[in-house]
């Protein structure tokens, strides 16, 4: 029988991660440094207990160390979401760190994640989506079921190249790097990592992030940007895989009004959209999912039943 799985996953970047990416200094945040773990998860554990899914939230170990967050992380784990490792610090330049640095990111982030939650995660996913097999080695040390970070998407790469091209150019400093290009080789539909990354092998289960038949990124800020019927075109184009992994972060519910996020506004078309306006897009997604005869499941089920079949 063929799986028709759905799988929707929340990356937990507190805002200072997204002014580093546009150049922007902490201190002009304010009050909304700490919007998506005081703002942002509320509204969305409110919205996936409403639509009854089950979800998957990465977070970054070095934001468990405020009390508050950790607290947050263990009410999503008792409320039966999943809490995945997303690194400890975040660091956009991971990959090219040695791999015993790659190593000790992984082991903190989960190290956090397990004294918040009481067990170990098994997912990861990489800061801005880019990843090395230096990593790849050190993710299957450390036993992890999967990973779900490989993102082939050429015209996400195009715009994300066009954006750092043109901060260099203003002279202003970016966090954020460029994967390898080779990573659009890559497989679109859950396979097990070959050396290279990109090409299929035996090692670690790769979920990667999705990308629409049109080669269009299938991710939280494509949807909210779409509004709802956006939202539910670019999910047409997902059905008929075995899974369907909408990534979002907590941020593409973010509300500039409601938040105070103004430092960022120049710099993210998103927020010209209120928070309710995009969760009513996500919610459409999830409509075409369901009319469609999908199930929704954390990243976690998803790899366990992929793993049960002969995914290639």
């Amino acid at each position: 029988m063929t799986l028709k799985l759905a799988a929707i996953s929340i990356d937990l970047d507190e805002v200072p991660r997204y002014a580093a990416i546009h150049g922007i200094e902490r201190r002009s945040l304010g009050p909304a440094a700490q919007a998506v773990y005081d703002r942002c998860v509320p509204r969305l554990a409110a919205w996936l207990d409403r639509e009854s899914i089950p979800a998957t939230f990465f977070a970054i170990g070095e934001d468990l160390e405020r009390l508050d967050n950790r607290a947050t992380v263990a009410r999503l784990h008792r409320a039966g979401h999943e809490i995945a490792n997303h690194s400890y610090q975040h660091h956009y330049d991971l990959i090219r760190r040695s791999e015993t640095e790659i190593t000790d990111e992984v082991e903190r982030g989960a190290a956090m994640i397990e004294e918040a939650c009481g067990t170990r995660p098994t997912g990861f996913r990489a800061p801005g989506y880019t990843v090395s097999d230096s990593l790849f080695r050190v993710l299957e040390k450390a036993s992890v079921l999967y990973d779900s970070s490989v993102f082939p998407c050429p015209s996400y790469y195009a715009a994300k190249a066009a954006t750092l091209a043109s901060m260099r150019l203003r002279r202003r400093k970016s966090a954020s790097i460029l994967d390898t290009p080779w990573v659009l080789r890559a497989p679109r539909r859950p396979y097990r990592v070959g050396r290279p990354y990109w090409q299929r092998g035996n090692g670690l289960l790769e979920l990667p992030i999705g990308v629409t038949r049109l080669q269009l990124p299938y991710i939280g800020t494509s949807l909210v940007l779409g509004g709802r019927r956006g939202a539910a075109r670019l999910t047409k184009q997902m059905l008929g895989r075995e899974l369907i992994n909408l990534e979002l972060h907590g941020f593409d519910v973010a509300d500039l009004q409601e938040d105070g996020l103004h430092a960022l506004a120049p710099h993210r078309a998103d927020l010209r959209r209120r928070a309710s306006e995009k969760l009513l897009a996500l919610g459409a997604a999830v409509r075409v999912m369901r009319e469609a005869g999908y199930e929704l499941v954390t990243l976690n089920e998803a790899a366990r039943r992929l793993s049960s079949t002969s995914t290639p």
